[in-house]
Parts: structure tokens; C-alpha cells; sequence
């Protein structure tokens, strides 16, 4: 018995210990949810996450958020190369979530795209996600359920090289933070609302037109059917390193050499980096280590990764600066303690100049016209450098691209047979529409391919914004002219007007995804799905086809959309629910006192072509104006609005300046043409809308903006007569 309990003793004593840290994890982690939960054993590196709702105030008013082990951004998770990777993830919330291990080379079941390569983690259940650890660098991992992510379930994951030699480091995540609910976000961006314009300043109105010389750059830019541009999508109310619009760093002193390991943990934004305290050598990208390269500045795309190495030349303290790409605002990482030298900040953009370039950029067909003698790759020429006033100021910065880059080792694939794709990057701002080869992901097949060959992939960006470009599961070899040493990445900056390269290996099985990073934009359908032919059943997906259509369901989601008028005269409005392609909406007239009548028209219809500016329908019109008057229409026909039910097809096209062309027919043969335009940007927040039709019906208002919910109102209808009062929009 005696050799029995010395034999089994510390096997016990271990048992016993484990089990206390697991009752410990799940029984006071709820008290204590700021510390990671983390244990080792042998090369078994075990953590336990737990996800749950929560309430914070970044603002000065309290938002709803998510956050694991109780914080925003999550616990930073470091490893060895090596090593085994045991992950608990907790889920404690109302909903189903996901975690994805952002640029981690993993077996497909552990990827974490819900119903595509992993189990969605219900609500109340605990999932464990247990891979060897092959690499090391600097990653990050994010849910990849909705947008879970905008609400602050990222965090920064590290693995660090088993033989190293010591050298000082700090992990930076940089983020984008909005009270607004992300999935409100999301649907104000499909519906066009251009309110995150006005908080940023860049709506590019008339008014600042005509103060600025650039009328006929306006004029130019809504002729060729475009609308006011931006660099992003949305407004953040904070920018944060590791959770702070401002933090600190006072552990460093003069001479040291920090190894900054920077996350862009962000949902759709862009920063520039800059470093008070001279010039910025990168080490790293994408977790891959580069032969070292010196810039002044550099700018690190949403889902990237970079080392970078400072030096603290002297005593006191240096801020590293992270700028968003629409320079609204900046967050701040201080190293060192003591008098602070601060970076030189940016200053705003100058959107005239970037819309008079987009102008000669785009053709009348909305496609981006590529410029003789120009070859617009690797970031090497940013046609945006025409709105950055601070390249007027002296010699102007070394800014790091993708050209600049070059891998430690060769990257050469081996010979075999080569798949070529080619990928066009296409949609609109009018309906937020983003695609490949002007298809979402639930309007493609799956891409077959197969272990052993290589498959290589041209992009071209005929879009006007930058898209971040991520591969699960795999690096790839950007094509930059270093030859062998074309270096590794796993996310791509690909700019408007750019056509990259890049190559990989097909080396695993499974599905993976291929997507655009900013949120919005993959929530939208710029993606597509690469499969490996005859690859094994994975467990956690036991229907694949079911599956995908959950995956595909993300690009079919219908956004509501309303405005509502409430004036003297009577109440107009409209409602609607759309998706990438279809739309069914109503629309109403009611008038009171002397004009009083009803119009209803209830609309169902598809819009076409990679700009959707045809539009086609079918509905029902509904007219009662008590009238004893048989009005004709310019066409000769009865127009019978006192008493008006009828079916009606039609075609809506946009034209030049913005303005919308509608032809229809109803039920009795009426032919109507009617030509309008709405939301006229005159000042950034007052609006002029018109229209007018063949049946003499006409109308013009004037909108003053007071928030995102809220607008003053008057306008003048040919049935209701002039009315004042406010317009509600949702």
C-alpha cells in the first residue's frame, strides 16, 4: 500500500491541484475577471477565457459591451513556440459567440469561423480549443460571430521564440471604440444616412465647395454619380491603446531598446504611426519576421501586426502615435517617464483634393481608370498623399510600403501546378455594397483546390476605399520584386487603383475564408471561401452545406430604414427594408385641413449591375383626394388621383448628378416619368430635396439636421401645400 501511495501520490497531489485551479477558475473568476485565468504544465499551456456582457463608460455615458475575463481590450495571451495551446472559452453571454485565432497556422476545426470551420459556442457552453503552437510572433485573436468584435471581444496573442536572447518589448493593440450598438452602426451604413460625415466634418458640402474654390470639383465628382468621399466608413468616439485613448509605458529608460509589438485590433480602422523619439525600424509583419527596415512613419491596416523597434534616446517620456486614417482623433502610448515629447500630430485632410483626384480617377461608368505609365502595387504610391498637408511642410517623411520589405529566409514555393485567380474588388458607398468580381459570398460557390498545388492571386481594387485582405489558416507571399525573399504575410493593404500579387501553398484541408477585415465590409459579402477537395469530415461541422448557408446569411440581411414627416401640412414618409439586392420599401402622403387626401405606394424590387444604379419594381398605388376635377397627366392620360388602386411596374435609373429617373406603368396603361433628387448636402447639416413627375405632382423641402434621429423640416407639395414642423429618421 505504502509503494502504491508513493507512486500515486504526486500523481494525486497534481490531480487534486488541477482540480482546485478548474474549481477556482469557474467559482471566483466571475470576483477576479481582470486576471487571466492561466496555468502550465509540461509544454501545455492552458488558459480559460470567460465571455460575458457588460457596461462601460469611455464617454461620459454608459454603453453596452463585451468583454473576456472582464476586460476591453482581452487579456493578452502569451505562449512558446512549441508548446500546446489548451484555450477554455467560457461563454456566459445571451447569444452564441465564436473566438478566431487570427493568423495562426491550426488544425480547420479550431479556426473559429462559426458553422464554417467551428461549433458556434451556445450560450452557457464552454468550448475548448487545443492546437500545437508551430510559429511564433505577434497575432491576435477577435470573435467572429456578427459584430461581437466592435463591442470588444479582441485581444493580442504572442508566442514567443523557445531560444531567444532577453530583449526589453510591450504589446500595443490598438483599437476603435463606438457607443452606438455595431449592429445600428451597420445598418446606417446600408442605409446611406450620411450622419458619421457630419461628426467627422467631411461631408463636403456646397457651401464649403464654393468657400474653398472647388465648386467645380463638386460639380465634376455628383456628374459622374459619386458622392462625397471619405478614407473610412464610420465614427469612432475613441481610439484606444490597450483600452486608453492615452496610456503609458514609465518602465523604460534612456537608451533602452524596446521591442513594440503593435495589433491593429480594430474593426474598420486605419492608423499612422509615428514615434517622438525618431525613426521606426521594423522587425516584423504579420508575425513573420523582415529584414530590418527604418521609416519615419508607417501605417498599419486594419488586422495587421508589426514589430517594431524603438530606441528611448534619452531621459523622459516619448509618444508613440496612432493617428486614424480620417484624422479625427488619436490615441497615445508614452514611453519612458518623466518631461513628455510628444510626436507631431496631423492635421486634417483635405477632401477637395482627395475628390478632384478621385474625379480624374473615375471613368463615367464608375470604374477606376488606370493611369499610362503608372503602377499602382504594394502601397508604393498613395494617391491619397494629395489631401496630407504635412508633405507640404519640408522634405517630406520616409513612409514605409510594402516594397520595403523583405523576408529573413527564402519564401520560394515549391515547384507543382499553379491555380490562378484573378479578384476584383467591387462595390459602392450609395448602398454599401462590397464584393469580389461583383458577387458577395452567398452568390458564390466555394473554390476548390487542392493539397500540393499553389495557388496564386491577382487583386485589382476598383473601389475607393482600402480593403485589408485576410487569409485563415495559411501566410502568403506577396509579390514586391525581392525575388526569394518576398516576404510572408497573412493580411493585405491593398489600396484603390492597386493590383497585387500574392501566392501561397495549399498545405491543410478543410474550408477557409478569404475576406475584406473592416467589419462592415465582410459582414457585407467582400469574401470568398477556398475548400480543399477530398478533405476529411471535421467534427464540428457535421453538414457543410447547412453550414455555409449560415455563413451566407450574413451578406442576405434586410437593414430597416425610415423617415417620417411631421409638419403643418400634413405627414410624408417612407419606410423600407433592404439588402445587397432587393428592396421592398412604402411610401406615404397624408394631408389634413384643405388638402386633405391619401397617397400609398408599397414597392417590391432588385437593384442591378456592380453600381446599382438600375433599380426595377412592382408594386401597388393607392391615391384618395376628394376632387370633383379629372386631371390629366402631360402625357393626355386621366390621371384619377381622387380614387387611384392599381398595380404599377417600373425602372428607376440613377443619372448624372445624383439625380434619380423612375419610368412606370400601372394597371390602367397610366404612364408616369418622374425625376427627383434627395438630401442635397447645401451646408453639413441642412439638406434640399426636389422631384417632380409627369402627373404635375412636385414637391421641394429644406431639412436642418439636428441629430442622427432628429431634423427640422418645412417643404412645399403641389397636393399638400406648404407645411413647417420636423422629420424623424431611423
Amino acid at each position: 500500500m505504502k509503494k502504491l501511495i508513493l507512486f500515486f501520490g504526486p500523481f494525486l497531489l497534481f490531480s487534486a491541484a488541477f482540480a482546485q485551479h478548474h474549481m477556482i477558475a469557474m467559482g471566483t473568476n466571475k470576483q477576479n475577471k481582470h486576471l487571466p485565468l492561466y496555468t502550465k504544465i509540461g509544454k501545455r499551456e492552458i488558459y480559460h477565457l470567460y465571455i460575458n456582457d457588460t457596461a462601460v463608460n469611455y464617454t461620459g455615458k454608459q454603453a453596452a459591451g463585451m468583454a473576456i475575463n472582464g476586460s476591453i481590450p482581452a487579456p493578452t495571451l502569451e505562449f512558446t513556440e512549441g508548446d500546446t495551446a489548451e484555450i477554455y472559452v467560457h461563454n456566459e453571454m445571451m447569444m452564441e459567440t465564436s473566438i478566431h485565432w487570427h493568423g495562426l497556422i491550426l488544425p480547420n476545426r479550431y479556426d473559429g469561423v462559426s458553422y464554417l470551420t467551428t461549433s458556434p459556442i451556445a450560450a452557457g457552453q464552454t468550448h475548448l480549443f487545443k492546437f500545437p503552437l508551430v510559429q511564433h510572433g505577434t497575432y491576435w485573436y477577435h470573435s467572429h460571430t456578427m459584430t461581437q468584435e466592435q463591442s470588444g471581444l479582441y485581444g493580442a496573442f504572442i508566442i514567443h521564440e523557445r531560444q531567444t536572447a532577453p530583449v526589453k518589448e510591450y504589446t500595443l493593440l490598438l483599437s476603435d471604440w463606438t457607443d452606438e450598438n455595431p449592429e445600428q452602426v451597420q445598418r446606417r451604413l446600408h442605409n446611406a444616412s450620411d450622419w458619421y460625415a457630419i461628426r467627422k466634418g467631411s461631408t463636403q458640402n456646397y457651401l464649403q465647395a464654393i468657400q474653398t474654390g472647388h465648386l467645380k470639383t463638386k460639380l465634376t465628382n455628383e456628374w459622374k454619380r459619386m458622392t462625397a468621399m471619405d478614407v473610412s466608413d464610420v465614427y469612432y468616439d475613441r481610439f484606444f491603446s490597450n483600452g486608453k485613448a492615452e496610456n503609458a509605458a514609465p518602465q523604460f529608460r534612456a537608451g533602452d531598446q524596446v521591442r513594440l509589438r503593435v495589433v491593429n485590433g480594430s474593426s474598420s480602422t486605419y492608423f499612422w504611426l509615428a514615434w517622438a523619439g525618431g525613426k521606426i525600424k521594423v522587425v516584423a509583419n504579420d508575425g513573420e519576421d523582415v529584414q530590418p527596415v527604418e521609416a519615419d512613419r508607417m501605417i498599419v491596416g486594419v488586422a495587421e501586426t508589426y514589430d517594431v523597434m524603438v530606441t528611448i534616446p534619452a531621459d523622459g517620456s516619448y509618444e508613440f502615435l496612432a493617428t486614424p486614417e480620417d484624422r479625427t482623433k488619436f490615441t497615445s502610448l508614452w514611453l519612458g517617464e518623466g518631461t513628455r515629447h510628444p510626436a507631431k500630430k496631423l492635421p486634417k485632410l483635405t477632401y477637395f483634393d482627395g475628390m478632384k483626384m478621385m474625379n480624374d480617377m473615375m471613368d463615367m461608368h464608375g470604374n477606376m481608370k488606370e493611369m499610362a505609365g503608372m503602377k499602382m502595387t504594394n502601397q508604393v504610391m498613395d494617391m491619397n498623399t494629395v489631401m496630407y498637408q504635412e508633405l507640404d511642410e519640408g522634405e517630406p517623411p520616409v513612409t514605409l510600403n510594402y516594397g520595403m520589405l523583405k523576408a529573413v529566409h527564402p519564401t520560394t514555393l515549391p515547384a507543382g501546378p499553379t491555380k490562378l485567380l484573378n479578384f476584383e474588388l467591387t462595390g459602392n458607398m450609395n448602398r454599401y455594397v462590397w464584393s469580389i468580381n461583383n458577387k458577395t459570398v452567398s452568390e458564390t460557390d466555394k473554390i476548390l483546390i487542392k493539397q500540393g498545388e499553389n495557388v496564386r492571386i491577382i487583386l485589382y481594387n476598383n473601389t475607393m476605399m482600402r480593403h485589408p485582405m485576410h487569409l485563415h489558416g495559411h501566410f502568403f507571399r506577396v509579390l514586391n520584386g525581392q525575388g526569394e525573399y518576398s516576404p510572408l504575410k497573412n493580411t493585405l493593404d491593398i489600396m484603390p487603383m492597386e493590383r497585387d500579387t500574392i501566392e501561397f501553398r495549399a498545405t491543410e484541408s478543410g474550408d477557409w475564408f478569404f475576406h475584406c477585415h473592416i467589419l462592415y465590409h465582410m459582414m457585407s459579402g467582400m469574401g470568398r471561401i477556398f475548400s480543399y477537395e477530398n478533405s476529411p469530415a471535421n467534427p464540428e461541422v457535421p453538414d457543410p452545406a447547412a453550414g455555409f448557408k449560415k455563413v451566407a446569411a450574413d451578406d442576405r440581411k434586410f437593414y430597416a430604414s425610415a423617415k417620417l414627416g411631421l409638419e403643418t401640412n400634413g405627414s410624408d414618409g417612407n419606410a423600407a427594408l433592404a439588402n445587397t439586392r432587393w428592396k421592398f420599401s412604402t411610401m406615404w402622403h397624408l394631408g389634413i385641413k384643405d388638402t386633405k387626401g391619401y397617397e400609398s405606394e408599397t414597392m417590391f424590387g432588385r437593384y442591378f449591375g456592380r453600381m446599382q444604379w438600375l433599380y426595377a419594381y412592382a408594386g401597388f398605388d393607392y391615391h384618395y383626394k376628394k376632387t370633383d376635377e379629372q386631371e390629366k397627366n402631360l402625357f393626355g392620360q386621366i390621371s384619377n388621383k381622387n380614387n387611384r388602386h392599381t398595380v404599377v411596374a417600373g425602372l428607376a435609373y440613377t443619372l448624372p448628378m445624383l439625380f434619380v429617373a423612375d419610368a412606370r406603368i400601372d394597371g390602367n396603361g397610366k404612364l408616369r416619368f418622374q425625376l427627383g433628387r434627395d438630401d442635397i448636402a447645401l451646408t453639413s447639416r441642412l439638406r434640399f430635396s426636389i422631384v417632380g413627375n409627369t402627373d404635375k405632382e412636385y414637391s421641394a423641402g429644406l431639412r436642418y439636421i439636428v441629430n442622427k434621429n432628429f431634423s427640422l423640416s418645412s417643404h412645399y407639395d403641389s397636393d399638400m401645400g406648404l407645411g413647417a414642423g420636423l422629420t424623424l429618421t431611423y
